[in-house]
């Protein structure tokens, strides 16, 4: 049943990718380069960023000197309303702009950032909430992760898995379910509460996961750089963040803003230390997991550059074995990070549910 839905699935994203797959992208990144651009040196840097940040279409291969991609639907809130249009639509005026017009206004997409076409064009407010890129490779993970569970759910509420273990896609996710309910969740949440954060921390590990995953992959539907976009660790570290203070116990704020256990002066110092920390245990969630799937991108694209920098194949047989190295390491990192944002989660709502005795105790001291 999974195997059809997921066969279905690919067919889909081929019938969506038919049409598109023989356009040229008509973004400034993918123009056919100028004389002056060939001839200009190579510049990894300009490369490195340009696979690291998100954009507005999905770069399938180049051929014959241009780049062929998937257009994503460009959204825009304006003023004057939503515009809508597809990220084929900008093409080059007389002048080597990018535009697209719409309503009376003219957009320029300038390295994936749109903003209106001439400078102080008086349009008011421009807000783009298009489907970029990330987004795109979000819903695709999101889709996978339905077929996923909901096919993994369906296995466990039939007779066979009462009658024999579990096999196949069922077999291969039972291990990972178990290990962050009982080696993360139960491990760092009261017993009478993990039941209810499990399924969070379920979906933060398999969707960090698959996400770092996706992204090692250098085709479609792969090279997006989702959990490498602070963006999309900020959200996930507000997530966590709201779960744990809104779920905080009268304890766990009595020890932030009234330490008990400590002396009366220092009270005051304690509360001002712990109330910002209510705030860095979350920033450094989002830092960590953002740096480190950054860097392994980095790393990759420029260990390939070096061809390139030194013009020389000689140097080859060092850039592709480091490479291969590092990219064999990143599969051990994707898992990681995304271990340690769980774990890290789970610990941090298990410290705003435990029960605390200290001030009980501080109360009988002084009643005796």
């Amino acid at each position: 049943m999974i195997k059809r839905k997921l066969v279905g699935l690919f067919i889909a994203v081929a019938l969506f990718l038919a049409p598109v797959v023989g356009t040229k992208a008509a973004t400034p990144d993918h123009a056919a380069p100028s004389e002056e651009k060939a001839d200009a040196p190579f510049d990894p840097t300009e490369l490195i960023m340009h696979h690291v940040k998100d954009s507005h279409s999905w770069h399938l291969f180049d051929l014959n000197g241009h780049a062929y991609s998937v257009p994503l639907p460009v959204i825009l809130w304006t003023t004057h309303g939503f515009v809508v249009f597809s990220s084929s639509e900008f093409h080059h005026d007389s002048e080597g702009k990018v535009v697209v017009q719409r309503n009376g206004m003219s957009f320029v997409n300038h390295h994936e950032k749109i903003h209106f076409a001439e400078e102080g064009e008086n349009h008011g407010t421009l807000i783009d909430v298009s489907i970029t890129k990330n987004v795109a490779s979000m819903l695709f993970v999101a889709v996978l992760l339905l077929l996923l569970f909901l096919s993994t759910a369906r296995f466990y509420k039939t007779k066979q898995a009462i009658e024999k273990a579990p096999s196949g896609l069922a077999g291969f996710l039972e291990p990972l379910i178990l290990f962050v309910r009982d080696d993360i969740a139960k491990v760092n949440i009261p017993a009478k509460q993990v039941d209810r954060f499990t399924p969070y921390l379920l979906t933060l590990f398999f969707f960090i996961w698959l996400n770092n995953m996706l992204g090692l992959i250098p085709f479609f539907p792969g090279g997006a750089n989702v959990t490498g976009n602070i963006a999309v660790t900020l959200v996930l570290a507000v997530f966590t963040f709201l779960i744990t203070n809104v779920n905080g116990t009268k304890d766990y704020w009595l020890h932030i803003f009234w330490m008990p256990g400590v002396p009366i002066w220092l009270r005051p110092v304690l509360a001002i230390v712990e109330f910002i920390g209510l705030f860095t245990k979350p920033f450094s969630l989002m830092i960590r997991l953002f740096a480190n799937i950054t860097a392994g991108h980095i790393i990759v694209i420029s260990l390939v550059s070096l061809v390139f920098v030194f013009e020389t194949v000689l140097v080859s047989p060092g850039s592709v074995l480091l490479t291969l190295f590092i990219s064999t390491l990143e599969l051990l990192v994707a898992a990681l990070q995304a271990f340690v944002f769980t774990m890290l989660t789970a610990l941090y709502i298990g410290t705003a549910l435990e029960s605390h005795d200290d001030h009980h105790e501080e109360e009988i001291e002084h009643a005796h």
